[in-house]
């Protein structure tokens, strides 16, 4: 089935989550529906001589129990988080695997990562410079390279057509979705697995990003007068996307419509958000949908707590949406899975889903006092029901790179 401009329809037929909030979309759902917070004290690495020790680390992730590719095993645990992610949208997705003859060649597979391997290179730089070791792990460049993911799951499902990964920091799972989008849509190929896999908390980072002092110490509070700064998290978010008749033919469940995407840079600063780049990409997403303002009933905001970023963020939203701005809901679920840097987007795109097919807005916890600058309806401390037929999911990154997706229902 095509659109009256006749592009092809492009649709959801599989979703899949590794986040602080549990593994698994059912268990990552719950959890934000009943309010819950992932942002919590490390476990995993000291933070004896750091000022930052609160992270969004997953919670229950044994590769052991999540995985059954022998590669996998050996991988960083950013690609073991996307072939754990990438096997449950595939699973639900109902996708026969491996992808045989020339339909792999149809098949696209496009997983980024904000760093790739950080905590690989972290490791082997202990090994070389702490420790005085000759040599790293012999795995180390497979396992650090930005592009491991995608190959890795590329292997897992026979995936033969464009396989590589994005990186565009915060709008990385994004731009991944976008761009397969986009391929199958004009074309170039009928099915593909999207999205962005992160787990670059280590001490090491966390040095590094306490020296631009944009962590809070104690929480993440988008759109709140006492917001502070933002909170670093882990995780994976993978969508499976289809060609409508295609998922429609071989009876594929199918979950919503992506219907725009809009991708914009800002060209101004490396750090502080412009207006005039967000509110672009939204209104491009609007267009490539074509839909009105109005027609949007939920956006999952960037959010990131940072100063700046709420504020314009807020105005973006105003400029693009007009008088329909005060009949929005808006939430930034980072409040509770923390800031998963590349794997946001994608995290964040499958709580657009769920908030559209169950007609239930997502909270922003921790908003009880609001910056006046922040008016918006951000759905605070507890989520709401509400009918939802269209909704976007904002992303907006580091160095002004912008990148918004739409979803609404299933073709009818």
């Amino acid at each position: 089935m095509t659109h009256s401009n006749g592009r092809r329809r492009v649709v959801v037929t599989g979703q899949g989550v590794v986040t602080p909030l549990g593994t698994g979309v059912d268990k990552f759902w719950a959890a934000m529906k009943g309010s819950a917070c992932g942002i919590r004290e490390v476990q995993s690495f000291d933070t004896q001589d750091l000022y930052i020790t609160i992270a969004g680390e997953v919670p229950d992730f044994d590769p052991r129990e999540r995985l059954k590719s022998k590669q996998l095993m050996l991988a960083d645990k950013y690609s073991q988080y996307a072939g754990c992610a990438a096997h449950e949208a595939v699973t639900q997705s109902k996708l026969e695997y491996p992808i045989k003859d020339a339909d792999g060649y149809r098949a696209a597979c496009i997983i980024g990562s904000g760093v790739g391997g950080l905590t690989t290179l972290e490791f082997s730089y202990k090994m070389l410079f702490k420790e005085n070791k000759r040599a790293t792990h012999p795995l180390t460049l497979l396992k650090a390279i930005g592009s491991s993911a995608s190959a890795h799951v590329s292997i897992e499902y026979g995936i033969k057509g464009p396989t590589f990964g994005v990186v565009s920091a915060c709008s990385t799972a994004t731009h991944s979705i976008g761009l397969t989008y986009r391929m199958i849509r004009e074309g170039l190929v009928d099915v593909g697995i999207a999205g962005a896999a992160e787990a670059s908390l280590n001490w090491g980072a966390t040095r590094a990003w306490q020296a631009m002092r944009v962590l809070s110490p104690d929480g993440l509070w988008p759109f709140s007068k006492k917001r502070n700064g933002t909170v670093l998290a882990e995780g994976a978010g993978i969508l499976m996307l289809e060609e409508y008749e295609r998922a429609r033919d071989r009876g594929a469940p199918i979950l919503a419509e992506l219907m725009g995407y809009g991708m914009t840079a800002d060209a101004a600063d490396m750090v502080n958000p412009s207006i005039d780049g967000a509110s672009t990409a939204m209104q491009q997403a609007l267009d490539d949908a074509a839909l009105a303002p109005s027609d949007i009933d939920y956006v999952n905001a960037h959010g990131t707590a940072t100063l700046v970023n709420d504020i314009n963020e807020t105005r973006a939203i105003k400029r693009v949406f007009g008088n329909a701005a005060n009949k929005l809901s808006i939430s930034s679920t980072k409040s509770m899975h923390g800031h998963c840097l590349g794997a946001g987007g994608g995290i964040e795109a499958i709580a657009a889903i769920k908030a559209m097919q169950e007609n239930f807005v997502p909270p922003t916890v921790g908003l009880d006092d609001p910056d006046p600058e922040c008016d918006l309806d951000y759905t605070p401390n507890a989520g709401k029901t509400r009918d939802i037929n269209y909704v976007m999911s904002n992303s907006f990154a580091f160095g002004g790179l912008n990148a918004v997706l739409v979803f609404g229902p299933p073709p009818a």
